[in-house]
C-alpha cells in the first residue's frame, strides 16, 4: 500500500493514478467530502464513484449535483432513473 503523503504529493504533481488512487481510498473510507474535493480536482474516477453512491441511494439531487460538475456518466444515470418506470423502487 503506498503512503497516502507520497500519493497526494504524486496528485499535487498531476499523476493520474495517483489521484485515482486517493479516491479509491476516500471510497474505502466513506469519506464523502474527500470524494468530492477530488472531483473538484479534476479526479474522473472520484465522479464515478460518487455517481454509483448516488445512483444505489437513488439521489437525483446529488446526481443532478455531480452532472453539473461534468460528469457524463452521472448525466446518463439521472436521466436512466427520471425516466424509469416510476411505480418502480
Amino acid at each position: 500500500m503506498h503512503d497516502y503523503d507520497t500519493l497526494r504529493a504524486l496528485a499535487d504533481e498531476g499523476n493520474e493514478t495517483a489521484l485515482d488512487r486517493l479516491a479509491d481510498l476516500a471510497d474505502t473510507r466513506g469519506d464523502l467530502a474527500a470524494l468530492s474535493d477530488l472531483l473538484d480536482e479534476g479526479s474522473e474516477h472520484a465522479g464515478r464513484l460518487l455517481t454509483r453512491r448516488a445512483v444505489a441511494n437513488r439521489d437525483l439531487r446529488e446526481l443532478q449535483r455531480l452532472s453539473d460538475a461534468g460528469s457524463s456518466e452521472a448525466e446518463t444515470e439521472l436521466e436512466r432513473l427520471l425516466r424509469a418506470d416510476p411505480s418502480s423502487p
